[in-house]
C-alpha cells in the first residue's frame, strides 16, 4: 500500500506517550503508532455510523418484511 507523508502537531504529552509506546517496543516508531491510532479511530467511526443506521430500523417492520419474503419462497425450499 502506498504511503503519504504528513506533518502533524501534537501536544507534548501525547508525544511523550507515543515515545513511551515506542520505547516499550509496542510500536517500531512514532509513525506506526499514529497510523494504528488513526486506523482504529476511523474503524470505530465506521462502525458507529452503521450502528446509528441500524438503530433507525423498526424491528417489527423488519421482521414483517423478513416473514413476508420467507413465506413466499418457503414452498420452493428443499426439505432437509
Amino acid at each position: 500500500m502506498a504511503k503519504s507523508k504528513l506533518a502533524i502537531t501534537l501536544d507534548s504529552e501525547l508525544v511523550d506517550e507515543l515515545d513511551a509506546l515506542v520505547a516499550e517496543r509496542r510500536y517500531p516508531n512514532r509513525s506506526r503508532a499514529i497510523e494504528a491510532a488513526v486506523a482504529e479511530k476511523l474503524d470505530r467511526l465506521s462502525h458507529r455510523r452503521l450502528a446509528l443506521e441500524v438503530a433507525k430500523l423498526d424491528p417489527d417492520e423488519e421482521k414483517a418484511l423478513a416473514d413476508e419474503g420467507l413465506g413466499a419462497e418457503l414452498a420452493a425450499w428443499p426439505e432437509y
